[in-house]
Parts: C-alpha cells; sequence; structure tokens
C-alpha cells in the first residue's frame, strides 16, 4: 500500500458504516458524523457490519482516494463505541489492515546474547 505522509492523521470511525457507500457518502459521513472536512488530508477508516471489510477515504491534495479491504478469514479489531471516533498510529493502521490486534500487539523480546 502507498502510505500517506507522516504527518497524516488516521481517525478510525466508530460503529458499522453501510459499505455500499462510496466517496460522496463516506465524505458526507465525515463531515455530519465527525464534523470534520474530508478534505484536509487525514484517513478515515470505515468498517461494516460483518467486520471484515474497511474502506478508508482519503484526500491527497489532488482527490479523493478510497481504499477497500476485505479479509478472507476473521474480521477487523473494532473498538466498542456506537459512535465518535479513536485516533490511530500509521503503524495501528498497518496492524488494523493485516488483521492483527492493534490494540495490544505483543512485542517480541529479543533473546538474550549467548555469552
Amino acid at each position: 500500500m502507498i502510505g500517506p505522509p507522516a504527518n497524516t492523521q488516521v481517525w478510525l470511525v466508530a460503529g458499522h458504516t453501510d459499505m455500499r457507500k462510496g466517496f460522496d457518502g463516506l465524505a458526507a459521513l465525515v463531515q455530519t458524523a465527525l464534523a470534520q472536512s474530508p478534505f484536509r488530508g487525514h484517513v478515515f477508516v470505515f468498517r461494516g457490519r460483518r467486520g471484515d471489510i474497511v474502506k478508508l477515504p482519503w484526500f491527497d491534495g489532488q482527490g479523493l482516494l478510497l481504499l477497500s479491504k476485505r479479509l478472507e478469514q476473521g474480521r477487523f479489531i473494532w473498538p466498542q463505541a456506537s459512535s465518535g471516533s479513536v485516533a490511530l498510529t500509521p503503524a495501528q493502521l498497518s496492524m488494523l489492515l493485516e488483521g492483527i490486534d492493534w490494540r495490544m500487539p505483543v512485542r517480541t523480546q529479543r533473546p538474550e546474547l549467548a555469552a
């Protein structure tokens, strides 16, 4: 995936969204439900009711991009809240898109060097 610039904010939209919505429908949701502008360069992540599809509208300065991903197995990890949004780091977004639990990833420890 071509990633957004380092200073881009990522917002996970709580609840579920009708995945039939496209560019205009998701941009309208950003404006009405979140009271933000979809044309400021932030990434907004929406999830469908079944939990296996996400859509991410993002304005890159020239136009609105829409990334969609469907997991063949499993579901995307989502907050329990039914409204509002959660800020994610780019690393958490990467984990989310890979189907990894981004809320509490387990860090592997480096084995001690044998002396």
